[in-house]
């Protein structure tokens, strides 16, 4: 049985490199999906693309969100609950990647990115969270990264967010667990994306395909029983 069959999915940073690829799994296993993005032409063109593999005529609704903005937070939440009875499924996918050395970074990048990385998950996780608990039924995929457990030259910025996504992602484990609501910390390395080309000391043709890890995604969260993998970390096979 496919136990994400007609869940109602709210993803934040869709068109990036990993979120278009779970809206691709997600729409394929006949979730309906609610998109934000900073951009509407990359949210309008995602929506034709999965129109194309939607046999099931799933709803998909999207709507743009600047993840910064507390108005156009609560904006968005209205449309969710306009459109969707509840939301069972939460991707927290939207990040900021910077790279800088600590002399150059200001309090604005430290606002910025944690807002993004870290505070907004916080306030969808508590907003839709309450959904699931009355359902009885819930996933909530925080995206982490590598730097969720270590750090990187001219990274305090990210990495910080990205070690506070992952205190989050533990603390909500232990919370909901037993209103049958699973968080899943996913933790990749560095993957074939736009963001990622920032970091020019890395080898980007070694870097994971978001594809695989989307599909990493998808399978992990459709077991149901008393099998969970909460804390998942994906790494590159260094061959060198």
């Amino acid at each position: 049985m496919n136990v994400l069959n007609n869940k109602n999915c709210f993803i934040t940073g869709a068109t990036g490199g990993l979120g278009r690829e779970i809206t691709k799994q997600f729409i394929q296993n006949n979730c309906n999906l609610f998109l934000t993005a900073r951009n509407e032409q990359k949210l309008k063109k995602l929506k034709s693309e999965l129109d194309r593999i939607n046999v099931k005529n799933c709803k998909i609704v999207y709507s743009v969100c600047d993840l910064t903005k507390d108005h156009q937070i609560k904006k968005i939440i209205k449309l969710v609950r306009q459109n969707f009875h509840h939301i069972d499924i939460l991707v927290n996918c939207a990040g900021i990647f910077q790279i800088k050395p600590i002399s150059q970074a200001t309090l604005e990048d430290f606002d910025k990115i944690l807002a993004v990385n870290t505070r907004t998950p916080f306030l969808f996780c508590k907003e839709f969270s309450s959904d699931m608990m009355k359902q009885k039924w819930g996933r909530i995929i925080n995206i982490g990264s590598s730097s969720s457990y270590s750090g990187f030259k001219n990274g305090s910025i990210y990495c910080s967010s990205k070690h506070a996504m992952l205190g989050l992602s533990r603390s909500l484990f232990a919370e909901l667990k037993e209103h049958n609501v699973r968080i899943y910390s996913v933790s990749p390395g560095s993957m074939k994306t736009k963001m990622a080309r920032l970091s020019k000391d890395q080898d980007y043709e070694t870097f994971l395909n978001p594809t695989e890890v989307a599909k990493y995604i998808e399978f992990i969260i459709q077991f149901d029983g008393n099998l969970i993998s909460e804390e998942i970390r994906l790494n590159r096979i260094n061959l060198y």
